[in-house]
């Protein structure tokens, strides 16, 4: 057999081997359905769409500082006298918050210290003689008025700012000069104007450090919201005759220790640095207590283009401008004590300040609310300033009135405030560059027994609050309350304008303006 043979046989027998494992074919069956071949098919899950949940978003409250000056030297607002009784103050002081309270102010500026004197339990400086009639001698009954001030100003939900002169040593109407005055315990570092009066030579060491201390101390020991200067730096000319500052011993010195500047630059430079380290020491003892000052409105004579006048920086040797510039201040309150209309114009001088404001501090006008001069009608002139004001400071409204007796003296200026600019209460301006911890939400209760709900609140920060917000939603429509601190609950009517009481949130507001995240309760 050749070999080709060999592999046919071969061949096939493989081919015979393989169809015998293999199955025998079904015969088709004609009794049953045919059963359908079905492919797999590929799907995407179905998923329900999220719904889209809209933030709550609850109306903005009206934000404007609303302060008043209350001046102590010579008994101008408070105490109307200074042989009144305990009980006397107390109730003019009382009759003076409960107005502001009525006409919608949230502010005090209360000056304590009116001439290195204290109207407060003071370590440095005696009792004033505006407050008994006598350097040194203390309420009888006992008594703290400032602290006093300062429960009854936050009661009402009204901060308390502290007003000191700095430099004034002696007011002419401050009695007779006894050894428990300051002129007698610090005679080196005190000179005597024409006029009577005396002052602190700003260029000493001693008087830095003494001011300083006063001011450290009212800083730590109480609860104030704010510490405030106003415009007397190195005296007004005419305190003095027209003549200079009499501090050739000081000036010696200075230049006796090498010293180039000019004798204007070199009180400047003394003021300056003062500045500076009494902003500093608040923050380092109270961040949150705001420092202000209210100079004179005009810095010089052409600043603005349109105005004229006396010049700050060249009498009182205060640059006010610098101290601005450089927001060593919180808050910038220039007196701009004239009209619209007139040399120094109220708008011009406004937005001068304005554009000096390169920290974005709090500029809040002075306005001469008790003796605006040449003017028909000082409410409705008062009232058109707030309104320029309002358009010039967009940020950060705000106004301080010179002086409570504008108010308390004239009922025609309450009413044009209380049914005009002041219609509405206003929480403070933020004072955002200033850091302070938050203070915790707040913790909200709705009882409803369908005729009326009562809404409870608390928080684990109670110190903490100077203000509540209450926000009640009507239908669609939101309706806000400013509340005092002392207040933790308020009773809602269910329905108002045929519309029903459907939600109900609170907030609390700090020293600084800061809002505390809200609770809100939905009503079934």
């Amino acid at each position: 057999m050749n070999i080709r043979n060999l592999k046919y046989l071969a061949f096939a027998g493989a081919v015979a081997l393989s169809c015998s494992t293999q199955k025998p074919a079904e015969k088709p069956r004609t009794d049953a359905r045919k059963t359908p071949v079905v492919k797999p098919v590929t799907t995407t899950p179905v998923t329900a769409p999220t719904p889209v949940i809209s933030p709550i978003v609850l109306p903005e409250i009206k934000r404007e500082f609303r302060g008043a000056w209350i001046a102590t030297v010579a008994n101008i607002n408070w105490p109307s006298r200074n042989n009144l009784s305990t009980e006397q103050q107390k109730a003019e002081a009382i009759r003076m918050l409960d107005l502001l309270q009525d006409l919608n102010f949230n502010a005090v500026i209360f000056q304590a210290r009116p001439s290195a004197d204290a109207l407060y339990n003071s370590p440095y400086e005696p009792w004033s003689y505006f407050l008994t009639g006598e350097t040194g001698k203390a309420p009888n009954s006992y008594y703290d008025p400032l602290e006093f001030w300062i429960a009854e100003s936050h009661k009402r939900g009204m901060e308390l700012h502290v007003w000191l002169n700095p430099y004034r040593a002696f007011h002419t109407t401050g009695g007779t000069v006894t050894s428990q005055s300051m002129v007698k315990k610090m005679p080196s570092e005190i000179v005597r104007l024409r006029n009577g009066t005396y002052w602190f030579d700003p260029a000493n060491p001693k008087t830095q450090d003494h001011v300083s201390n006063v001011v450290k101390d009212l800083v730590k020991r109480y609860d104030i919201d704010g510490l405030h200067f106003d415009d007397y730096f190195y005296p007004y000319r005419e305190y003095n005759g027209g003549r200079d500052f009499p501090d050739d011993a000081s000036w010696k010195t200075y230049l006796n220790s090498g010293g180039t500047l000019t004798r204007p630059d070199w009180r400047r430079a003394n003021v300056n640095k003062f500045i500076k380290r009494i902003y500093d020491e608040i923050k380092l003892e109270k961040n949150y207590v705001k420092f202000g000052i209210s100079p004179f409105g005009i810095w010089k004579p052409g600043y603005p283009g349109d105005v004229t006048g006396s010049s700050q920086y060249d009498e009182l040797f205060a640059d006010a401008k610098l101290w601005l510039n450089e927001g060593w201040v919180d808050y910038f309150s220039p007196q701009l004590y004239w009209k619209e209309e007139g040399p120094q114009r109220f708008s011009s001088l406004l937005k001068w300040w304005d554009s000096e404001n390169h920290r974005k501090r709090h500029l809040w006008p002075g306005l001469n609310t008790v003796a605006i001069k040449d003017v028909p009608d000082r409410p409705t002139e008062i009232v058109n300033q707030i309104s320029i004001s309002r358009g010039i400071l967009k940020e950060s409204d705000g106004e301080i009135h010179y002086s409570i007796a504008g108010l308390t003296q004239n009922p025609k200026m309450a009413t044009a405030l209380k049914d005009g600019p002041y219609r509405d209460k206003a929480l403070v301006p933020k004072t955002s560059w200033l850091q302070t911890d938050l203070q915790a939400k707040p913790m909200l209760k709705i009882t409803n027994d369908g005729a009326s709900a009562v809404a409870e609140w608390s928080s684990k920060d109670l110190l903490k609050v100077k203000n509540w917000v209450l926000y009640s939603k009507y239908g669609e429509s939101w309706e806000t309350e400013i509340l005092d601190p002392q207040n933790l609950s308020r009773t809602l009517a269910m329905t108002k304008s045929g519309k029903k009481l459907n939600s109900v949130a609170i907030r609390g507001i700090d020293r600084l303006g800061n809002e505390s995240e809200f609770d809100l309760k939905v009503l079934k």
